[in-house]
């Protein structure tokens, strides 16, 4: 039995616009062909799978003439990757969209942070500094924390920096987008969520829809999303560009 678009997260209307096309969604298992002409070239391409309905593939109109896609048209799966490769078009590897629903939303607006969990400043330097010396290379590569960013918050255990997480406005939106690190020996007790919750809560303040991505094979990262109050909106890839 399909399940109704119903049981799903009711997300804001800043989401719903910005990602889903007007009208009805494709069925599950089908993607609409969506042209744009005013597609930068970074994301020529993008195929969005939304959770509960069929997907989204929105490309510049000579892309989707060079692989046979109809505008307007729904299309399975295989269709679809056969005519990408066909015109020679790479993926670059999906990413979980995460927000916080309608529902979450107004939990957070209520939800009262202890004094353990603050927004960071330039004050912060030299603790920031100590934590970035401590926390694994890669998880600072991937997570991309920093304490210039737009917004940045973090979670102190007797004056010591454990977590971290900053966000930026996100390719000219309304989102911002959420990077979060807590050290590993902290890890699994609930710092790294209000951490989250926090610098969420203080977006929402300040008129910005918090946004979550991650890759699909990173547990620990969705187990933070979902603990932290996420839902997640579907899965969402781009063109995989020549450098890469």
């Amino acid at each position: 039995m399909t399940q109704s678009f119903s049981s799903f997260p009711i997300f804001s209307d800043k989401v719903n616009q910005y990602w889903l096309p007007e009208g009805d969604r494709p069925q599950p298992g089908l993607y609409r062909i969506v042209t744009d002409a005013g597609l930068p070239s970074s994301r020529s391409v993008m195929l969005l799978d939304p959770a509960g309905s069929g997907g989204f593939l929105t490309l510049l109109p000579e892309i989707a003439r060079r692989a046979g896609l109809q505008p307007g048209s729904d299309v399975d799966a295989h269709t679809l990757f056969e005519a990408l490769r066909l015109a020679d078009v790479r993926l670059n590897g999906a990413d979980h969209l995460f927000y916080f629903s309608k529902k979450e939303q107004q939990l957070l607006r209520d939800e009262s942070f202890t004094a353990t969990v603050r927004q960071l400043t330039a004050d912060d330097a030299d603790a920031f500094a100590t934590f970035v010396s401590e926390a694994p290379e890669d998880d600072m590569d991937e997570a991309f924390v920093e304490l210039d960013h737009w917004l940045v918050f973090g979670c102190f255990v007797e004056g010591r920096l454990v977590s971290a997480a900053s966000m930026y406005p996100w390719s000219g939106t309304s989102f911002a987008d959420l990077g979060v690190i807590t050290l590993p020996p902290f890890r699994g007790r609930g710092f790294g969520r209000q951490t989250v919750r926090a610098i969420g809560a203080q977006a929402l303040k300040l008129g910005y829809e918090p946004q979550y991505r991650c890759q699909p094979d990173n547990v620990s990262s969705v187990r933070l999303a979902e603990a932290s109050g996420f839902s997640r909106f579907g899965t969402w890839d781009v063109i995989r560009s020549e450098n890469e």
